[in-house]
């Protein structure tokens, strides 16, 4: 199953439609366990992902918490609500954020945070992999999101994107297996990520190439 967009009824019952935030409130109690977003006036509904996926996120959390970014001034945390300045409802969940610590002032919400606590937000794509790879690039750009890390387990690539302008971000690395990654020390301490580990981790054992 992929992510799918969900349309507001055209014959209301009471007369009034429903808010975004109303509907996507609903889904969510309808739905446990499937990721409920607004990005760009759109809601989607993305249903619970693989073992792999989660794989792939454990692998990734451990060189944050090495280089003691979980802790002290920030915190790593995944499936954190954050608020986006692109739409009056607009929001989504990352895979995993990377946040200042007093992230929990700064309560927009529907459990959902201020953009400016987010040092860096992190996805890896399931069967939404559209989602992550444009709409959420241009959502994050304009939230000035500094750092967006793409899994990429559709393409076999880890997109790195850094330093956000108006809808998009000016620069954009590609990494495929065998390189080694960098992240920008602007995040509070250096960060190395193997794409090979990473990419691995997130393809699924029974499967004999990338999906």
């Amino acid at each position: 199953m992929s992510a799918a967009a969900v349309e507001r009824p055209c014959d209301p019952c009471d007369g009034e439609l429903p808010t975004l935030l109303e509907e996507a409130d609903s889904l969510m109690e309808r739905l446990p366990g499937y990721r409920v977003e607004i990005i760009g006036g759109v809601l989607t509904v993305t249903p619970p992902p693989d073992g792999a996926h989660a794989r792939a996120l454990t692998k990734l959390m451990r060189p944050f918490l090495m280089a003691g970014l979980d802790g002290g001034e920030t915190e790593v945390l995944q499936a954190v609500g954050l608020w986006l300045p692109d739409g009056p409802e607009d929001f989504a969940v990352p895979d995993l954020a990377l946040v200042d610590a007093d992230f929990e002032e700064h309560l927009v919400e529907f459990n959902c945070y201020e953009p400016a606590v987010f040092r860096l937000v992190l996805e890896v794509t399931s069967s939404n992999y559209r989602n992550d790879l444009r709409n959420k690039v241009v959502a994050y750009a304009q939230a000035k999101i500094p750092v967006y890390v793409i899994v990429d387990r559709k393409h076999n690539r880890v997109h790195v994107l850094t330093s956000p302008l108006t809808s998009e971000y000016d620069s954009h690395e590609v990494y495929a297996p065998g390189q080694q990654i960098i992240l920008p020390s602007s995040i509070g301490a250096e960060v190395k990520l193997d794409a090979t580990e990473l990419l691995k981790a997130g393809q699924r054992r029974t499967d004999t190439v990338s999906d």
